[in-house]
């Protein structure tokens, strides 16, 4: 049996049909040809299955995604592109929606048909030598953000982002708090036609109503006590760009209404302003609440939503796609301790195991602050008691009673939060150690305000020796 690829080619042109062959067979796929969408379908129904399907999307009597609907019901594994002489936004995202791998508007360069097979064609993640699969898709995106695909989960959201990255439409982005939903949409941004522009964001959750409206829409003269002058907003700013609206769920329902206008019209008045300002910018919109509880409970507008969701990505939380930590922990330790100027650590397999069974309901930005910790505490001893105890505490089951424990109810919670405070005076204790006691250096390596950290200091009592650049004596201002 031949061990070359197969692809399947559906089109209802015969003369699209040699082309198509002739082109693969060039490279030595074995190609099979159908001339509408009923024949393709008997043809998928057999075994062994094609490799990769190219799908023209404009077909008589059963046109291409209807062809593609029955093929997710016969054979969900199948991996399909679609072919089209038209760039149809709507059809492009039918097609996404339906799990199409990708989309290509004909006459295509053949270099980016070859591009589109050989990603499709590699080895699943499973059949991935382990170094290999270990590796995983890791993605820079500047600002020292960088995306990670290991999980079929994230491998499929990665697939999803290079199609409707094309295509100049909203996407709303959910997923649990620290997910990584800026990073998608940075991910978006980047693989758009817009990438060369600026892509700006804004915080709708950390800003009175206001405040958000002047941000987002900017002010003249006189619309308000203070301001003097006039002031452009962000949608004026990301002209051309992409503009991320952030816990866009906690929009004040006022804001909402401009907001759909904008969508609607591309065009807007600033705060006291009297002419019309148009804007092309491509919105993304996150948020990790509940949205239809959100619409039902009369707290964001459903005309919002619809405007909001033409393509939708659902980021799933880290308890999800276990599978990608040791990746996600290796990558992290990499770069904070290239941050910080100090060698990285290992993990021990204790604590890769231990890591692997915590919940992680902080996600990534949970899993960042772990990696800080380690770094800074050199423990894994400790390590491993916090996981322990954080999964215990946050995940015992109803049926565990508290007498099991031995502990009065409360005391697992005290355990834990002695465990944390001693570990941050520990990290406070070796941070200043290396740094002499320069606090302010310390401050920048924890992570944390000065003053925060002068008063850590205080709060656990911890005293300079007599050999560092500050006197014992000396007062901690």
């Amino acid at each position: 049996m031949s061990t070359q690829p197969s692809i399947l080619v559906v089109d209802d042109e015969p003369s699209m049909l040699r082309y198509m062959q002739t082109l693969l067979e060039m490279d030595q796929y074995r190609v099979e040809t159908a001339t509408n969408g009923m024949d393709a379908i008997r043809r998928v129904e057999q075994n062994p299955a094609p490799d990769v399907i190219l799908l023209d999307l404009l077909m008589p009597h059963m046109d291409g995604l209807q062809t593609l609907e029955r093929f997710r019901q016969i054979k969900p594994s199948a991996k399909v592109v679609m072919l089209s002489c038209v760039s149809d936004t709507r059809k492009v995202v039918e097609a996404i929606r339906l799990g199409a791998q990708d989309y290509l508007t004909k006459p295509f360069h053949k270099a980016d048909l070859d591009s589109v097979l050989k990603r499709l064609l590699k080895p699943e993640a499973g059949r991935q030598p382990a170094a290999e699969a270990m590796t995983g898709e890791v993605e820079e995106l500047g600002e020292d953000l960088y995306f990670v695909a290991a999980s079929p989960a994230m491998r499929k959201i990665r697939a999803q982002i290079g199609l409707v990255a094309s295509v100049d439409i909203p996407v709303l982005l959910l997923g649990e708090s620290g997910t990584g939903k800026e990073i998608l949409a940075r991910l978006i941004h980047k693989m758009s036609p817009r990438a060369h522009r600026s892509f700006l964001k804004v915080n709708c959750a950390a800003l009175p109503a206001d405040l958000l409206e002047s941000e987002l829409f900017g002010y003249e003269p006189g619309a308000f006590t203070g301001a003097d002058r006039s002031k452009p907003g962000k949608f004026e700013l990301c002209n051309k760009g992409t503009f991320l609206l952030d816990e866009v769920g906690e929009m004040p329902p006022t804001l909402q209404a401009k907001l759909l206008h904008v969508l609607q019209d591309q065009q807007f008045s600033r705060l006291g302003g009297r002419s019309t300002i148009r804007v092309d910018v491509r919105v993304l919109a996150a948020t990790n609440i509940d949205i239809q509880q959100a619409i039902n409970e009369r707290r964001f507008r459903e005309d919002l939503y619809y405007r909001l969701n033409a393509f939708t990505l659902r980021i799933p939380p880290l308890r999800e796609r276990k599978e990608e930590i040791p990746l996600l922990l290796k990558h992290m330790m990499t770069r904070i301790a290239e941050n910080y100027a100090t060698p990285p650590l290992a993990y021990s397999p204790a604590l890769l195991e231990a890591c692997q069974r915590y919940e992680w309901p902080g996600n990534l930005r949970e899993l960042g602050n772990f990696v800080k910790r380690y770094l800074v505490l050199r423990d894994e001893g400790l390590m491993i008691a916090e996981l322990r105890s954080g999964k215990t505490d946050m995940g015992a089951s109803q049926n565990e009673a508290p007498a099991a424990t031995g502990q009065r109810p409360g005391g697992l919670k005290s355990l834990v939060r002695s465990l944390k405070d001693q570990a941050e005076e520990e990290a406070i204790r070796r941070t200043l150690d290396q740094t002499n006691w320069n606090r302010k250096t310390a401050a920048m390596m924890l992570n944390i305000s000065y003053k925060a950290l002068l008063y850590k200091i205080r709060q656990y009592g911890i005293e300079a020796p007599k050999n560092s650049r500050l006197r014992p004596g000396k007062p901690l201002v």
